[in-house]
């Protein structure tokens, strides 16, 4: 049964964020700059309201320092210390160069990246706040950001832009770019659902399974894209799942369920819904049936493709890689042809409102998932009929 945790905030809450803590609390930040700090049960531990009354549209707990918090509001990033919920400790002020959109911390908690408006992705050493890199390359917002897990200094952006990027920190080029409005073109994707208007992919969130090697990306075309990096950090498949009969506007993956590769999904439909990509030809190339590996061509060269219908196999993304400064050849990776999968989702549950955030938890003992959308209040739906 779904439970209501309510009377946490007063505005529409817009980001929700899991400690993996013993207490495991969880965070949530709504419009106005509220931020509440709840426990297991869903009772409320601390409430207070950022400086500035700018919305809070991003709430991430420290692995590596379960006394951080950190929340982003307007171009700012507060630290808040969720044992005792009184104020920022810190104040990261300019973090970003417009409002941030999404933060992300790697796993050792040197790195806090975040995503902006003007298209930017600044990442911040910590501690201290300090700007050591900024990452231009998308031409409209940067929505998402994600460090790939096992590789601190690897670092995944999307935008609407429809863009989806990896970064190495070293550089502050892009290693690989993938279009994915360049991808559903190359598909001869016209075959809209009745009733379904064409929405081209502008990425709303990325995720990164733990495996580190799989991303799935939620676009405003509903559908989910998959993909997966192979070794030396390259593109090496994409594929997509149509999960959303309007945009898709959350993609996480769950790290606690049987495998890495559960993703829970929520869109403007009301849907959310758990896939198990554990099969997908992008997850498990084994899987696919009579799919070849495309050649190597050169990275800005354009593949002519022959119009296919939907069922058939898939051409590989176009990819920008950037030349390595050691001198390697510039080309992209050996990106394979993906058959579409068929199966829906293992579980689908009908929410009813737009979701503006999903939250995979484990509540005493239960996995779970804790749905925002536009109201006050935060649902909570257990995993369990799987």
């Amino acid at each position: 049964m779904a439970g209501q945790w309510s009377e946490g905030h007063s505005t529409s809450i817009l980001c929700v964020g899991a400690s993996s803590g013993p207490e495991g609390l969880l965070a949530s930040g709504s419009e106005g700059g509220e931020v509440t700090l709840w426990s297991q049960e869903g009772t409320i531990i601390g409430r207070l309201t950022l400086p500035g009354g700018e919305d809070s549209t991003s709430v991430v707990f420290s692995h590596a320092a379960p006394g951080q918090l950190y929340v982003s509001h307007g171009d700012a990033v507060s630290v808040l210390d969720p044992r005792k919920l009184k104020g920022p400790v810190e104040e990261f002020q300019g973090a970003g160069e417009e409002e941030i959109n999404a933060l992300s911390l790697n796993e050792t908690g040197s790195a806090l990246a975040v995503a902006d408006d003007s298209g930017a992705v600044r990442v911040l050493e910590l501690p201290g706040g300090k700007v050591c890199r900024t990452l231009r390359r998308h031409t409209n917002i940067c929505s998402s950001v994600a460090f790939r897990p096992h590789r601190p200094n690897n670092l995944i952006s999307a935008g609407l832009d429809m863009q989806v990027m990896l970064w190495g920190l070293q550089k502050t080029r892009p290693l690989w770019t993938v279009n994915l409005q360049d991808v559903a073109e190359e598909e001869g994707d016209d075959q809209q659902r009745p009733g379904q208007l064409f929405n081209p992919p502008l990425v709303h969130c990325v995720s990164v399974a733990s495996c580190g090697n799989i991303l799935g990306c939620a676009a405003e075309d509903g559908r989910v894209h998959v993909i997966r990096i192979g070794s030396g950090s390259k593109l090496e498949q994409q594929g997509a799942v149509k999960a959303h009969s309007q945009g898709a506007s959350q993609a996480h993956f769950v790290s606690f369920l049987s495998h890495p590769h559960w993703l829970l999904t929520g869109g403007n439909d009301g849907l959310v819904a758990l896939w198990d990509l554990s099969k997908h030809p992008v997850v498990t190339p084994e899987a696919k049936a009579g799919v070849t590996a495309a050649p190597r061509r050169k990275s800005k060269s354009k593949a002519k493709r022959k119009e296919q219908s939907q069922n058939k196999a898939k051409s590989p993304p176009k990819v920008e890689a950037e030349k390595e400064e050691e001198g390697e050849e510039e080309e992209a990776a050996c990106a394979e042809e993906v058959t579409e999968e068929k199966s829906g989702p293992k579980l689908r549950i009908s929410h009813g409102d737009k979701v503006n955030w999903l939250c995979p938890v484990v509540l005493k003992g239960e996995p779970s998932v804790v749905v925002a959308d536009q109201s006050a209040s935060l649902t909570v739906y257990p995993l369990s009929p799987l």
